[in-house]
């Protein structure tokens, strides 16, 4: 399916790149409503683009939550009436974070995951992605004025990115060209689709951007278990990868991060702990970000704070970089591993 400036392409052969830019930020800019108010180009244009090009890829959208919570959630309704969530977060220098999602459903069945219960429905385009960053640039122009700003965006909502992989790629490289956020405040979330990461390291064309692997257990049955996509080599393979990508993108301001839900009695004893430590210091330039579980109907229950406490200790004690993830959007079932189209 073509893209938005694809398609404008077609009903315009023989524009000129700077044509074709100028709309394209037009698109971007939150003041603008509609190609009507796109005054750059003459009228017969935009009457053009009026009736052939929708300026949203979304037909409805509903939100839940309170901005002054400092988390919001939309639901959005595609022009085939699939719906899709998208989180709005406030980060912790006082700016925005937004979380997009890249399909509808998932097929990688985590079983901590509301979304993976969905299946996978269908890919989102380039542009139903980038729409949703679109989308909460519109909603913070209307609601808060034009001093507040989005400076990361986290593609982790429902989907796994690397199946969706030209697309994504597509939409950051969007992204990057028509906003001020940089490569290092984007993030793509991945359960780890090899195939699709050995092509990163190749395509001239991925931006290098942030990539976070959900590891949630260096033990293999226990991974296997919480995953059902891992199988029984993938985290020798994994550890491999790992160390050619940092090869080739790692510096001080970028580094793999490996993504670890705690679940009580699953993956959070001291053993597990030392398991990771122990895979994580085979891989330069990793840091471990532990993610407190949201209950979302899965028979799992998240760790104590005295336990993850006490597994952060250990990783610490073995000089791996570890954060926790600040939980934000649980009661509006917005948190990770929440969203599910509702």
């Amino acid at each position: 399916m073509l893209n938005r400036l694809e398609t404008i392409k077609e009903l315009f052969p023989k524009a000129q790149n700077f044509r074709l830019k100028q709309i394209e930020c037009a698109v971007f800019d939150a003041a603008i409503s509609g190609w009507e108010e796109v005054t750059t180009l003459p009228q017969a244009d935009r009457q053009l683009l009026i009736e052939k090009v929708p300026w949203v890829s979304y037909r409805a959208a509903e939100t839940f939550g309170d901005i002054e919570d400092d988390v919001i959630k939309a639901l959005l309704t595609l022009s085939d009436d699939a719906k899709i969530e998208t989180v709005l977060m406030r980060n912790r220098r006082g700016h925005w974070s937004v979380c997009v999602s890249t399909q509808v459903g998932c097929a990688m069945r985590c079983v901590f995951c509301a979304t993976g219960k969905m299946g996978l429905k269908r890919n989102l385009t380039s542009d139903e992605i980038v729409d949703q960053l679109r989308f909460w640039q519109k909603y913070l122009l209307t609601n808060l004025g034009d001093e507040e700003r989005i400076t990361n965006v986290v593609y982790m909502g429902m989907g796994e990115p690397m199946n969706n992989y030209e697309a994504v790629k597509d939409s950051l490289n969007r992204i990057l060209l028509n906003t001020e956020i940089g490569e290092t405040r984007i993030t793509v979330s991945t359960v780890g689709v090899l195939p699709r990461l050995d092509q990163i390291l190749d395509d001239e064309d991925w931006p290098p951007v942030r990539l976070a692997i959900s590891l949630h257990s260096a033990q293999n049955e226990v991974r296997k278990q919480l995953m059902p996509s891992s199988y029984d080599d993938f985290l020798p393979k994994l550890a491999d990868w790992a160390r050619r990508y940092n090869q080739k993108f790692g510096n001080r301001r970028h580094h793999l991060t490996f993504e670890y839900i705690m679940l009580a009695g699953v993956n959070d004893s001291s053993q597990a702990a030392e398991a990771l430590a122990d895979y994580v210091l085979k891989i330069d330039n990793v840091r471990v970000n532990l993610i407190p579980y949201n209950a979302s109907g899965a028979d799992y229950e998240g760790s104590s704070e005295e336990t993850l406490e006490r597994f952060m200790s250990v990783l610490e004690q073995r000089d791996v970089t570890v954060t926790v993830r600040r939980s934000q959007g649980q009661e509006i079932a917005a948190a990770c591993g929440q969203l599910a189209g509702k």
